[in-house]
Protein backbone atom coordinates (compact mmCIF):
# COMPACT_ATOMS: atom_id res chain seq x y z
CA UNK A 1 0.00 0.00 0.00
CA UNK A 2 1.42 3.35 -1.02
CA UNK A 3 1.39 5.85 1.82
CA UNK A 4 -0.20 9.20 0.86
CA UNK A 5 1.96 12.32 1.12
CA UNK A 6 1.82 14.12 4.45
CA UNK A 7 2.44 17.77 5.25
CA UNK A 8 5.41 18.49 7.49
CA UNK A 9 3.26 20.22 10.05
CA UNK A 10 1.45 16.95 10.80
CA UNK A 11 4.76 15.37 11.81
CA UNK A 12 5.65 18.30 13.99
CA UNK A 13 2.25 18.39 15.65
CA UNK A 14 2.16 14.67 16.34
CA UNK A 15 5.70 14.69 17.72
CA UNK A 16 5.13 17.71 19.94
CA UNK A 17 1.81 16.33 21.14
CA UNK A 18 3.10 12.93 22.20
CA UNK A 19 6.19 14.38 23.88
CA UNK A 20 4.62 17.31 25.69
CA UNK A 21 1.87 15.14 27.11
CA UNK A 22 4.31 12.62 28.56
CA UNK A 23 4.78 14.39 31.85
CA UNK A 24 6.39 17.58 30.58
CA UNK A 25 9.07 16.18 28.29
CA UNK A 26 11.01 18.74 26.27
CA UNK A 27 10.90 19.07 22.49
CA UNK A 28 13.09 16.91 20.30
CA UNK A 29 16.40 18.72 19.71
CA UNK A 30 16.45 20.35 16.30
CA UNK A 31 12.67 20.36 15.90
CA UNK A 32 10.76 23.46 14.83
CA UNK A 33 8.46 24.88 17.51
CA UNK A 34 4.88 24.29 16.42
CA UNK A 35 4.08 27.94 17.07
CA UNK A 36 6.28 28.85 14.09
CA UNK A 37 4.42 26.56 11.71
CA UNK A 38 1.60 28.31 9.90
CA UNK A 39 -0.91 25.54 9.42
CA UNK A 40 -4.52 24.87 10.28
CA UNK A 41 -5.35 22.93 13.42
CA UNK A 42 -5.77 19.27 12.48
CA UNK A 43 -6.33 17.85 15.95
CA UNK A 44 -8.19 19.21 18.92
CA UNK A 45 -5.93 19.85 21.91
CA UNK A 46 -5.63 16.70 24.00
CA UNK A 47 -6.94 16.80 27.52
CA UNK A 48 -4.54 16.34 30.40
CA UNK A 49 -6.46 13.26 31.39
CA UNK A 50 -9.08 11.52 29.29
CA UNK A 51 -11.71 8.95 30.08
CA UNK A 52 -10.47 6.14 32.31
CA UNK A 53 -9.96 2.99 30.22
CA UNK A 54 -11.24 -0.35 31.45
CA UNK A 55 -9.91 -3.85 30.99
CA UNK A 56 -13.07 -4.76 29.08
CA UNK A 57 -12.64 -1.73 26.82
CA UNK A 58 -9.04 -2.53 25.95
CA UNK A 59 -9.86 -6.20 25.44
CA UNK A 60 -12.64 -5.27 23.04
CA UNK A 61 -10.23 -3.11 21.03
CA UNK A 62 -7.40 -5.63 20.69
CA UNK A 63 -8.86 -9.14 21.14
CA UNK A 64 -9.51 -9.86 17.47
CA UNK A 65 -6.08 -8.54 16.49
CA UNK A 66 -4.24 -10.66 19.05
CA UNK A 67 -6.06 -13.77 17.81
CA UNK A 68 -4.35 -13.43 14.42
CA UNK A 69 -2.70 -16.83 13.78
CA UNK A 70 0.29 -15.05 12.24
CA UNK A 71 1.37 -14.20 15.78
CA UNK A 72 1.92 -17.83 16.71
CA UNK A 73 1.14 -19.34 20.08
CA UNK A 74 3.18 -17.13 22.43
CA UNK A 75 1.80 -13.61 22.02
CA UNK A 76 0.62 -11.04 24.49
CA UNK A 77 0.00 -7.42 25.40
CA UNK A 78 0.35 -5.26 28.50
CA UNK A 79 -1.37 -1.86 28.77
CA UNK A 80 -0.81 0.72 31.52
CA UNK A 81 -2.82 3.89 32.15
CA UNK A 82 -0.05 6.45 32.65
CA UNK A 83 -2.58 9.25 33.20
CA UNK A 84 -3.76 7.55 36.38
CA UNK A 85 -0.78 5.41 37.25
CA UNK A 86 -2.25 1.93 37.12
CA UNK A 87 -2.24 -1.21 34.95
CA UNK A 88 -5.36 -1.65 32.82
CA UNK A 89 -5.12 -4.86 30.84
CA UNK A 90 -2.82 -7.73 30.02
CA UNK A 91 -3.10 -11.03 28.26
CA UNK A 92 -0.42 -13.61 27.57
CA UNK A 93 1.94 -11.81 29.93
CA UNK A 94 2.40 -14.54 32.53
CA UNK A 95 5.66 -15.66 30.93
CA UNK A 96 8.57 -13.52 29.68
CA UNK A 97 9.28 -12.92 25.98
CA UNK A 98 12.40 -12.76 23.87
CA UNK A 99 12.39 -8.95 23.57
CA UNK A 100 14.75 -8.44 20.61
CA UNK A 101 15.55 -4.74 20.32
CA UNK A 102 12.87 -3.56 22.74
CA UNK A 103 15.50 -4.58 25.30
CA UNK A 104 17.32 -1.36 24.34
CA UNK A 105 14.69 0.49 26.38
CA UNK A 106 16.10 -1.14 29.53
CA UNK A 107 19.69 -0.32 28.59
CA UNK A 108 19.02 3.28 27.63
CA UNK A 109 16.79 4.13 30.58
CA UNK A 110 19.53 2.72 32.82
CA UNK A 111 22.16 4.86 31.06
CA UNK A 112 20.08 7.99 31.58
CA UNK A 113 19.54 7.17 35.25
CA UNK A 114 23.13 6.25 36.11
CA UNK A 115 25.11 8.66 33.91
CA UNK A 116 22.74 11.61 33.51
CA UNK A 117 21.39 13.00 30.26
CA UNK A 118 24.08 15.71 30.03
CA UNK A 119 27.07 13.40 30.51
CA UNK A 120 29.58 13.13 27.65
CA UNK A 121 32.50 10.81 26.82
CA UNK A 122 35.94 12.15 25.92
CA UNK A 123 38.41 10.73 23.40
CA UNK A 124 41.84 12.03 24.36
CA UNK A 125 45.41 12.27 23.18
CA UNK A 126 48.06 12.34 25.88
CA UNK A 127 51.84 12.59 25.81
CA UNK A 128 53.60 9.80 27.67
CA UNK A 129 57.07 11.22 26.83
CA UNK A 130 58.50 13.73 24.40
CA UNK A 131 57.58 12.55 20.91
CA UNK A 132 55.38 9.71 22.21
CA UNK A 133 51.59 10.04 22.26
CA UNK A 134 48.68 7.75 23.11
CA UNK A 135 45.14 7.89 21.73
CA UNK A 136 42.83 7.06 24.65
CA UNK A 137 39.29 5.79 24.06
CA UNK A 138 36.59 7.07 26.38
CA UNK A 139 33.76 4.93 25.09
CA UNK A 140 32.23 7.37 22.60
CA UNK A 141 29.88 5.13 20.57
CA UNK A 142 29.40 7.68 17.79
CA UNK A 143 32.99 8.79 17.18
CA UNK A 144 33.65 9.25 13.48
CA UNK A 145 36.66 9.87 11.22
CA UNK A 146 35.82 13.15 9.55
CA UNK A 147 33.83 16.19 10.58
CA UNK A 148 30.14 16.16 9.70
CA UNK A 149 29.25 18.25 6.70
CA UNK A 150 25.48 17.77 6.86
CA UNK A 151 24.05 20.08 9.54
CA UNK A 152 20.85 18.02 9.65
CA UNK A 153 22.72 14.86 10.72
CA UNK A 154 21.74 14.44 14.37
CA UNK A 155 23.47 14.35 16.75
CA UNK A 156 26.69 16.21 15.94
CA UNK A 157 29.51 13.74 16.43
CA UNK A 158 33.09 14.10 17.57
CA UNK A 159 35.68 13.28 14.91
CA UNK A 160 39.26 12.08 14.67
CA UNK A 161 39.85 14.82 12.11
CA UNK A 162 39.11 17.48 14.72
CA UNK A 163 41.16 15.64 17.34
CA UNK A 164 44.14 15.28 14.99
CA UNK A 165 44.08 18.98 14.10
CA UNK A 166 44.10 19.96 17.78
CA UNK A 167 46.82 17.43 18.55
CA UNK A 168 48.99 18.66 15.68
CA UNK A 169 48.62 22.23 16.86
CA UNK A 170 49.73 21.29 20.38
CA UNK A 171 52.69 19.26 19.11
CA UNK A 172 53.90 21.93 16.71
CA UNK A 173 53.79 24.46 19.53
CA UNK A 174 56.41 22.24 21.21
CA UNK A 175 58.44 21.98 18.01
CA UNK A 176 57.44 18.33 17.47
CA UNK A 177 56.58 17.09 13.98
CA UNK A 178 57.20 13.34 14.35
CA UNK A 179 55.77 11.01 17.00
CA UNK A 180 55.19 7.39 17.90
CA UNK A 181 51.54 6.52 18.45
CA UNK A 182 49.93 4.06 20.83
CA UNK A 183 46.26 3.43 21.51
CA UNK A 184 44.50 2.69 24.79
CA UNK A 185 41.08 0.99 24.79
CA UNK A 186 41.35 -0.36 28.33
CA UNK A 187 38.29 1.45 29.70
CA UNK A 188 36.15 -1.57 28.81
CA UNK A 189 37.12 -5.03 30.01
CA UNK A 190 36.15 -8.63 29.38
CA UNK A 191 35.25 -10.25 26.03
CA UNK A 192 34.54 -7.83 23.19
CA UNK A 193 31.96 -10.23 21.76
CA UNK A 194 29.01 -11.45 23.82
CA UNK A 195 29.11 -15.22 24.33
CA UNK A 196 25.31 -15.39 23.92
CA UNK A 197 25.33 -13.99 20.38
CA UNK A 198 25.04 -15.98 17.17
CA UNK A 199 28.49 -16.31 15.51
CA UNK A 200 27.24 -14.69 12.30
CA UNK A 201 26.44 -11.42 14.08
CA UNK A 202 30.09 -10.38 13.89
CA UNK A 203 30.98 -11.90 10.51
CA UNK A 204 27.92 -10.33 8.85
CA UNK A 205 28.40 -6.95 10.50
CA UNK A 206 25.20 -7.07 12.55
CA UNK A 207 27.35 -5.99 15.48
CA UNK A 208 30.99 -5.12 16.09
CA UNK A 209 33.35 -6.37 18.79
CA UNK A 210 32.54 -3.74 21.42
CA UNK A 211 35.36 -1.32 22.18
CA UNK A 212 35.96 1.86 24.16
CA UNK A 213 37.82 3.16 21.11
CA UNK A 214 36.42 2.89 17.61
CA UNK A 215 35.26 5.03 14.70
CA UNK A 216 32.08 4.50 12.71
CA UNK A 217 31.23 1.71 15.16
CA UNK A 218 34.12 -0.38 13.93
CA UNK A 219 33.07 -0.34 10.28
CA UNK A 220 35.77 -0.83 7.69
CA UNK A 221 34.31 2.15 5.86
CA UNK A 222 31.35 4.43 6.70
CA UNK A 223 27.98 2.98 5.80
CA UNK A 224 29.26 -0.55 5.23
CA UNK A 225 28.29 -3.51 7.38
CA UNK A 226 31.72 -5.17 7.53
CA UNK A 227 33.62 -4.48 10.75
CA UNK A 228 37.32 -4.39 11.51
CA UNK A 229 38.65 -7.38 13.51
CA UNK A 230 40.14 -4.88 15.98
CA UNK A 231 38.05 -1.67 16.00
CA UNK A 232 40.50 0.06 18.36
CA UNK A 233 43.51 -0.61 16.14
CA UNK A 234 41.53 0.51 13.10
CA UNK A 235 40.65 3.75 14.89
CA UNK A 236 44.29 4.37 15.78
CA UNK A 237 45.37 3.72 12.19
CA UNK A 238 42.76 6.19 10.97
CA UNK A 239 44.00 8.71 13.53
CA UNK A 240 47.56 8.31 12.27
CA UNK A 241 46.36 9.16 8.76
CA UNK A 242 44.61 12.26 10.08
CA UNK A 243 47.76 13.31 11.93
CA UNK A 244 49.74 12.99 8.70
CA UNK A 245 47.18 15.19 6.95
CA UNK A 246 47.73 17.75 9.71
CA UNK A 247 51.50 17.75 9.27
CA UNK A 248 52.58 15.24 11.93
CA UNK A 249 54.54 12.14 10.92
CA UNK A 250 53.81 8.90 12.79
CA UNK A 251 56.98 6.84 13.01
CA UNK A 252 56.83 3.06 13.26
CA UNK A 253 53.82 0.86 13.82
CA UNK A 254 50.75 1.89 15.78
CA UNK A 255 50.70 -0.26 18.94
CA UNK A 256 48.38 -1.03 21.81
CA UNK A 257 49.37 0.79 25.01
CA UNK A 258 48.10 1.87 28.40
CA UNK A 259 48.37 5.60 28.95
CA UNK A 260 50.24 6.45 32.18
CA UNK A 261 48.15 8.33 34.73
CA UNK A 262 50.89 10.96 34.74
CA UNK A 263 50.70 11.54 30.99
CA UNK A 264 50.29 15.13 29.82
CA UNK A 265 46.96 15.92 28.09
CA UNK A 266 47.35 17.31 24.57
CA UNK A 267 43.86 17.38 23.06
CA UNK A 268 40.41 15.87 23.33
CA UNK A 269 37.00 15.74 21.66
CA UNK A 270 33.73 15.03 23.43
CA UNK A 271 30.79 12.92 22.36
CA UNK A 272 27.17 14.01 22.09
CA UNK A 273 25.38 13.93 25.42
CA UNK A 274 24.06 10.66 26.81
CA UNK A 275 20.57 12.01 26.19
CA UNK A 276 21.34 12.53 22.51
CA UNK A 277 23.02 9.13 22.23
CA UNK A 278 20.00 7.46 23.83
CA UNK A 279 17.71 9.15 21.30
CA UNK A 280 19.91 7.97 18.44
CA UNK A 281 20.16 4.40 19.73
CA UNK A 282 16.41 3.99 20.17
CA UNK A 283 15.41 5.84 17.00
CA UNK A 284 17.69 3.75 14.78
CA UNK A 285 17.81 0.61 16.95
CA UNK A 286 21.59 0.88 17.03
CA UNK A 287 23.02 -2.39 18.41
CA UNK A 288 26.57 -1.10 18.80
CA UNK A 289 25.60 2.07 20.62
CA UNK A 290 23.48 0.05 23.03
CA UNK A 291 26.36 -2.29 23.81
CA UNK A 292 28.66 0.65 24.58
CA UNK A 293 26.04 2.20 26.86
CA UNK A 294 25.68 -1.16 28.64
CA UNK A 295 29.36 -1.09 29.58
CA UNK A 296 29.11 2.51 30.76
CA UNK A 297 26.24 1.48 33.03
CA UNK A 298 28.49 -1.25 34.44
CA UNK A 299 31.20 1.29 35.18
CA UNK A 300 28.78 3.83 36.64
CA UNK A 301 27.33 1.24 39.01
CA UNK A 302 30.81 -0.04 39.99
CA UNK A 303 30.21 -3.42 38.40
CA UNK A 304 33.00 -3.01 35.85
CA UNK A 305 33.23 -2.28 32.15
CA UNK A 306 32.41 -5.73 30.79
CA UNK A 307 29.08 -6.78 29.33
CA UNK A 308 28.52 -8.94 32.41
CA UNK A 309 29.13 -5.94 34.64
CA UNK A 310 26.78 -3.88 32.50
CA UNK A 311 24.01 -6.45 32.88
CA UNK A 312 24.41 -6.35 36.66
CA UNK A 313 24.27 -2.57 36.52
CA UNK A 314 21.13 -2.54 34.39
CA UNK A 315 19.32 -4.93 36.70
CA UNK A 316 20.29 -2.92 39.77
CA UNK A 317 19.21 0.34 38.11
CA UNK A 318 15.87 -1.02 36.94
CA UNK A 319 15.21 -2.30 40.46
CA UNK A 320 16.05 1.15 41.82
CA UNK A 321 13.51 2.62 39.39
CA UNK A 322 10.83 0.31 40.78
CA UNK A 323 10.76 -2.37 38.07
CA UNK A 324 10.59 -6.02 39.12
CA UNK A 325 13.28 -7.83 37.14
CA UNK A 326 13.16 -11.05 39.15
CA UNK A 327 11.66 -12.93 36.19
CA UNK A 328 13.86 -11.26 33.58
CA UNK A 329 16.91 -12.82 31.95
CA UNK A 330 19.14 -10.11 30.48
CA UNK A 331 22.26 -11.12 28.57
CA UNK A 332 23.27 -8.01 26.61
CA UNK A 333 22.40 -4.37 25.96
CA UNK A 334 21.08 -4.58 22.42
CA UNK A 335 18.61 -7.47 22.51
CA UNK A 336 20.55 -9.52 19.98
CA UNK A 337 20.72 -12.56 22.26
CA UNK A 338 17.88 -15.03 21.94
CA UNK A 339 18.41 -16.04 25.55
CA UNK A 340 17.09 -12.69 26.75
CA UNK A 341 13.63 -13.12 28.30
CA UNK A 342 11.76 -10.13 29.72
CA UNK A 343 8.18 -9.74 31.00
CA UNK A 344 6.02 -7.30 29.04
CA UNK A 345 5.36 -5.16 32.11
CA UNK A 346 9.11 -4.59 32.47
CA UNK A 347 9.48 -3.50 28.83
CA UNK A 348 6.54 -1.14 29.22
CA UNK A 349 7.87 -0.16 32.63
CA UNK A 350 10.92 1.57 31.14
CA UNK A 351 8.57 3.86 29.20
CA UNK A 352 6.29 4.25 32.20
CA UNK A 353 8.99 5.53 34.52
CA UNK A 354 10.39 7.84 31.82
CA UNK A 355 6.93 9.38 31.40
CA UNK A 356 6.27 9.80 35.11
CA UNK A 357 6.43 13.11 36.93
CA UNK A 358 8.99 11.60 39.29
CA UNK A 359 11.64 11.12 36.61
CA UNK A 360 12.04 14.14 34.31
CA UNK A 361 15.71 13.16 33.94
CA UNK A 362 14.61 10.19 31.81
CA UNK A 363 12.64 12.10 29.16
CA UNK A 364 15.18 11.44 26.39
CA UNK A 365 13.88 7.87 26.36
CA UNK A 366 10.56 9.24 25.10
CA UNK A 367 11.88 11.83 22.65
CA UNK A 368 13.96 9.16 20.94
CA UNK A 369 11.10 6.75 20.34
CA UNK A 370 10.30 6.26 16.64
CA UNK A 371 7.06 7.86 15.43
CA UNK A 372 4.70 5.49 13.62
CA UNK A 373 4.93 5.99 9.88
CA UNK A 374 7.45 8.80 10.11
CA UNK A 375 10.79 8.23 11.79
CA UNK A 376 13.46 5.68 12.61
CA UNK A 377 12.56 2.01 12.69
CA UNK A 378 8.84 2.87 12.35
CA UNK A 379 9.26 5.03 9.26
CA UNK A 380 8.07 2.27 6.93
CA UNK A 381 5.47 0.81 9.31
CA UNK A 382 1.77 1.55 9.89
CA UNK A 383 1.01 1.57 6.18
CA UNK A 384 -1.42 -1.37 6.00
CA UNK A 385 -5.16 -1.54 6.60
CA UNK A 386 -6.19 -0.93 10.19
CA UNK A 387 -3.05 0.96 11.21
CA UNK A 388 -4.03 4.45 10.05
CA UNK A 389 -5.28 5.65 13.47
CA UNK A 390 -1.82 5.07 14.91
CA UNK A 391 0.14 6.89 12.21
CA UNK A 392 1.96 9.87 13.69
CA UNK A 393 0.56 9.17 17.15
CA UNK A 394 2.09 5.90 18.29
CA UNK A 395 5.66 6.25 19.54
CA UNK A 396 7.34 2.91 20.14
CA UNK A 397 10.58 0.96 20.13
CA UNK A 398 10.63 -1.95 17.73
CA UNK A 399 12.05 -5.41 18.29
CA UNK A 400 12.85 -7.83 15.48
CA UNK A 401 14.64 -11.16 15.26
CA UNK A 402 13.69 -14.15 13.13
CA UNK A 403 10.39 -15.33 14.63
CA UNK A 404 10.37 -12.47 17.16
CA UNK A 405 8.48 -9.20 16.88
CA UNK A 406 7.66 -6.64 19.55
CA UNK A 407 6.62 -3.04 20.13
CA UNK A 408 6.87 -1.10 23.38
CA UNK A 409 5.95 2.55 23.72
CA UNK A 410 3.13 4.99 24.31
CA UNK A 411 0.09 6.58 22.69
CA UNK A 412 -2.82 8.85 23.58
CA UNK A 413 -6.23 7.27 23.09
CA UNK A 414 -9.08 9.25 21.52
CA UNK A 415 -10.11 10.77 24.85
CA UNK A 416 -6.64 11.95 25.82
CA UNK A 417 -5.54 9.21 28.19
CA UNK A 418 -1.86 8.37 27.90
CA UNK A 419 -1.40 4.62 27.49
CA UNK A 420 1.93 2.84 27.82
CA UNK A 421 2.06 -0.58 26.22
CA UNK A 422 4.14 -3.55 25.21
CA UNK A 423 2.93 -6.10 22.67
CA UNK A 424 4.96 -9.04 21.44
CA UNK A 425 5.24 -12.50 19.95
CA UNK A 426 8.32 -14.71 19.94
CA UNK A 427 6.70 -17.62 18.13
CA UNK A 428 6.02 -16.15 14.68
CA UNK A 429 6.26 -18.63 11.77
CA UNK A 430 8.86 -17.20 9.39
CA UNK A 431 6.46 -17.11 6.39
CA UNK A 432 4.11 -14.97 8.52
CA UNK A 433 6.72 -12.34 9.41
CA UNK A 434 5.10 -9.37 7.65
CA UNK A 435 1.61 -10.35 8.76
CA UNK A 436 2.73 -10.62 12.38
CA UNK A 437 4.43 -7.24 12.28
CA UNK A 438 1.28 -5.70 10.79
CA UNK A 439 -0.81 -7.27 13.56
CA UNK A 440 1.34 -5.58 16.21
CA UNK A 441 0.96 -2.27 14.38
CA UNK A 442 -2.82 -2.72 14.32
CA UNK A 443 -2.85 -3.44 18.05
CA UNK A 444 -1.01 -0.22 18.81
CA UNK A 445 -3.25 1.71 16.39
CA UNK A 446 -6.31 0.23 18.10
CA UNK A 447 -5.17 1.76 21.38
CA UNK A 448 -4.87 5.14 19.68
CA UNK A 449 -8.35 4.81 18.24
CA UNK A 450 -10.25 3.61 21.29
CA UNK A 451 -11.86 5.33 24.23
CA UNK A 452 -11.39 1.95 25.92
CA UNK A 453 -13.99 2.76 28.57
CA UNK A 454 -16.45 0.03 27.60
Amino acid sequence: MVRPPRAAFVTLLATALSVSLAGGAGAVPGSVPTAQVQAPVVLAPAKAEGVAPTAAGVQKAVAAILSDPALGKHRGIYVYDASRGKPVFSVGSATPYVPASTLKLLTTVSALETLGADHTFATKVVSAAKGSIVLVGGGDPLLTVKRQTDPTDYPTRASLQTLAASTAKALKAQGITSVTLGYDASLFTGPAVNAKWQPNYITEGIAAPTSALWVNEGRVSPGMAKRAPSPSQAAATAFAAQLKASGIKVAGAVKRAVAPTTATPLAQVTSPTVGEIVEYVNLHSDNDGAEVLLRHVGLATKNGGSYAGGVLGVKATLTKLGLNVSKATIEDGSGLSRTNHVPLDVLAGAVRVAASEDHPELRHLLTGLPVAGFTGSLEDRFGVAGTGPGTGLVRAKTGTLTGVHSLAGMVRDRTGTLLVFAVASDSVPVPKTLAARAALDRAAAALANCGCAV
